[in-house]
């Protein structure tokens, strides 16, 4: 598993980039809504950097949490995952799963609804299951906010799926402009228990994205020997 076209790069690197930046005037831009900063001249971006989710941007400065939480939620139609990471330890994990999609066509309940309606009985069930779906959702991530106060929500869900999420009868306990709520830059397929803490390891990296005049110019910053620089392999 890996953030596509990234390469991983270890702190110290990430001071010499930040370093080389600063004394060359590049423009420093913090996004918080995917917790990445970028580096860049004359609106042109040389790099983009995914930041560790138990670091915060704070005062151009990266700043480690002495404490972190972080919640976890992915959802597709009729599979949905949440999890919760303590200090670097997933400690929750659950997988739900509904009967949203209709057999013949392969289109789930929530597509079907805005062409066909509800009124047949296969219709009216999988209308039940759809909220019972996202109801127990949320239900768990309510448990979550009751364990421990969360920093920072990772999301992995289709923006036609929002209103379901959002408009349940048990609402989320954020808002869809929540400052913490940030997108999993990656795609999650089985969001088993292994998956989730792979997720949990690559989210506390930095993830390096360059553009092809950033290449040149961090060039001689990058082709420094890592002696304890690994790489991560894509499971």
């Amino acid at each position: 598993m890996h953030i596509p076209n990234t390469q991983n790069i270890d702190f110290t690197t990430f001071e010499e980039l930040l370093k080389k930046s600063k004394k060359e005037n590049l423009d420093l831009q913090y996004n918080q809504k995917k917790h990445q900063l970028e580096l860049g001249m004359q609106n042109k971006w040389f790099a983009k950097i995914f930041l560790p989710w138990d670091h915060n941007w704070q005062n151009d400065q990266l700043v480690l949490q002495s404490k972190s939480a972080i919640a976890l939620v992915g959802i597709r139609a009729g599979q949905a995952f949440t999890g919760l990471i303590e200090n670097r330890h997933l400690i929750d994990h659950k997988i739900f799963r509904a009967y949203m999609v209709r057999k013949k066509q392969g289109k789930s309940q929530v597509k079907h609804l805005k062409t066909k309606g509800k009124s047949r009985a296969g219709s009216r069930i999988r209308l039940a299951e759809t909220e019972r779906f996202f109801n127990e959702i949320n239900e768990r991530l309510e448990v979550y906010t009751g364990q421990i106060a969360v920093d920072r929500w990772g999301i992995a869900c289709g923006k036609t799926l929002w209103p379901y999420l959002f408009d349940a009868e048990v609402p989320p306990p954020f808002s869809k402009k929540d400052p913490n709520l940030v997108q999993l830059p990656f795609h999650v397929q089985q969001a088993s228990f292994e998956e989730l803490q792979a997720i949990s390891e690559l989210l506390m990296g930095f993830h390096l994205l360059l553009s092809d005049e950033g290449e040149d110019f961090f060039e001689e910053i990058l082709q420094k020997p890592k002696d304890d620089l690994s790489t991560e392999d894509d499971w």
